[in-house]
């Protein structure tokens, strides 16, 4: 044996043992053969445990994981913060060396962040096939499992339903003026919106509509939806999809319509690139994309991006925010926002 070829194969053992989980079963990742799932089921089973962060909400979590583990008597350990929380804690140990997460499911922004970081590894998915149009990046290192698509939401007893605006265009009308409102930190709802329309068109729009008749600044989507349904807000632009559906089964009078095409934020889901419970974390990861997971975010008012489970907002057109654009262009639309929507609206 040649030394090049010695010290090649001291390198690979190295590297089997200073990445647990990575080299030795990082070939189940990429795996496409017909035995996979067993082989998947078999590897998952013995590791018997994974650890997950999450921005799910709380009350989402135990519906979601609880299945699973009933399945594949698997256990979930998760720990749940924000997504801003959840990437920093993961780059903060990644930086110390402590491997602990297995799976990362944050917004899409967060996960393309940690893409960029180098904290996570590519995966091949049969699932991958069956997503809507813009969930599975390039390089296939996270994949979008849900969708939070922004809807405009209206106070029912100040607005007819046949009075709704049919786009952006109507909102010049001065029938608008003063009851307009948005959400500050929606930006890239902003850059995708404008995008649509064509750049120097949709921001002369936005401009105009300002200028005729104002838009009403909140911080916070729940805000902004408790607003509509108070009337202190006629009209919103930016609210969450789920939020006027809770609110008007409850009673308040308020509901909710799309300004075509629906403008939705992505949540993704991606295995750590020293996940050392790496075939369960995989079993997790196929679960989320199945249509058995899907149905169960439909049925808590998420948006599932299998194009199999069905959802009233997959009818309509629907635009995905690509996050790598959020990220990479985030100081253009962030001051174009500030400048032309936030500060024209106070």
């Amino acid at each position: 044996m040649k030394w090049s070829s010695v010290l090649c194969a001291a390198v690979i053992a190295a590297l089997l043992t200073a990445l647990p989980g990575l080299a030795q079963d990082a070939s189940l990742l990429l795996y496409e053969g017909a035995d996979r799932g067993q082989k998947l089921l078999a590897a998952a089973q013995k590791e018997g445990s994974l650890t997950l962060y999450t921005s799910i909400a709380e009350k989402d979590l135990q519906p979601l994981i609880a299945p699973f583990e009933k399945k594949y008597g698997i256990k979930v350990r998760t720990w749940r913060a924000g997504s801003d929380k959840v990437l920093q804690r993961t780059l903060t140990e990644t930086a110390g060396k402590r491997y602990e997460v297995d799976v990362i499911h944050i917004s899409a922004p967060e996960m393309e962040a940690l893409h960029l970081e180098k904290v996570l590894q590519p995966v091949n998915n049969p699932a991958f096939k069956d997503l809507l149009p813009g969930t599975v990046p390039a390089h296939r290192e996270w994949v979008a499992t849900l969708l939070t698509v922004f809807v405009q939401a209206y106070n029912t007893r100040q607005v007819k339903k046949e009075d709704l605006p049919k786009s952006f265009q109507d909102l010049l009308n001065p029938k608008w003026k003063g009851k307009l409102g948005i959400e500050m930190e929606d930006f890239d709802w902003f850059a995708a919106t404008v995008t649509e329309m064509g750049e120097a068109k949709g921001l002369k729009l936005f401009r105009d509509i300002v200028a005729a008749n104002g838009i009403s600044v909140r911080k916070g989507h729940t805000l902004l939806t408790n607003m509509v349904g108070a009337g202190e807000v006629s009209l919103a632009l930016t609210v969450y999809n789920y939020m006027p559906e809770t609110a008007r089964k409850r009673g308040v009078p308020i509901d909710w319509f799309v300004l075509e095409p629906a403008i939705a934020r992505a949540n993704g889901i991606g295995i750590t690139r020293r996940s050392p419970h790496v075939n369960a974390a995989l079993l997790f990861y196929d679960y989320m994309l199945s249509p058995e997971a899907q149905r169960i975010l439909a049925s808590l008012d998420y948006v599932p991006t299998n194009a199999s489970v069905s959802s009233p907002l997959k009818k309509m057109k629907l635009k995905v925010i690509d996050p790598a654009v959020t990220l990479g262009q985030a100081d253009k639309w962030s001051k174009a926002y500030d400048e032309i929507v936030l500060k024209g609206g106070k």
